[in-house]
């Protein structure tokens, strides 16, 4: 016997555009996944690539984000900047960022120069460290930063500890003109006294597109379980 199929009029015009949208839902988190392995993969790659001059014209944040290059200037350790980080074993610390003055003319570029614990954040405990005169360095290109969302707690420049890679209001604290509008984090090398420690970068992309994918796929599964046990139970009741 053929069991009558009845779920009705407004059951069915509410339950399919649901069933529908789940699905594409499902289908564009797939996609993303792919993007996200792509994107990833071209990181990767231009990490693993050899160092090239730091651009003295125009940069196109998209095609330099984490490029390696190599730079030349003199350090301005007067006006470095302390970002707060956790690293080491989760042990609290600062980033140093410092003005490094191009020798090419081009403008200053705010320079990663590593991490140093929280005893260190001050110059003057690390006098050793201050690289004098024009150096030749490499690091990796990063873009800057700001908070998320406005509840998150902000930057508090007259302390000079800042939370997020806030370019632009690193260079005007310091009063500086002519910044480049990228970071460049510093590989790891040699530094007298041993801070700060360079080669801090981290690629932290999450690429949980195929477990939202899945959700998705779940909740449109389960909506057309119900719409076809209800639709079931009622050309049960019809018949």
């Amino acid at each position: 016997m053929i069991k009558k199929f009845s779920p009705g009029l407004w059951p069915t015009v509410m339950t399919i555009p649901v069933i529908l949208i789940l699905l594409s839902l499902s289908i564009w988190q797939i996609n993303r996944y792919f993007w996200k392995v792509d994107l990833l993969d071209n990181v990767a790659q231009q990490m693993s690539e050899a160092a090239v001059p730091f651009p003295s014209g125009d940069i196109d944040l998209d095609e330099w984000g984490y490029r390696r290059v190599e730079v030349t200037g003199t350090f301005v350790h007067d006006k470095e900047i302390h970002l707060f980080a956790h690293t080491i074993k989760g042990l609290k610390g600062f980033q140093i960022i410092t003005p490094l003055i191009l020798s090419d003319g081009s403008g200053t570029v705010l320079v990663n120069r590593g991490w140093v614990p929280e005893r260190f954040k001050e110059s003057v405990t690390r006098n050793e460290g201050l690289l004098g005169g024009e150096v030749t360095l490499t690091g990796v290109i990063r873009k800057p930063w700001a908070k998320s969302y406005d509840f998150m707690p902000a930057s508090n420049p007259e302390t000079n500890v800042w939370l997020y890679g806030e370019l632009e209001d690193m260079a005007a604290h310091l009063k500086l003109e002519d910044v480049k509008p990228v970071f460049v984090e510093l590989d790891e090398l040699a530094v007298p006294g041993g801070w700060p420690k360079g080669g801090q970068t981290r690629v932290t992309v999450p690429n949980n597109h195929v477990e939202y994918s899945l959700t998705w796929l779940a909740l449109a599964i389960a909506m057309a379980a119900i719409y076809v046990l209800y639709g079931l139970r009622r050309g049960r009741r019809e018949s």
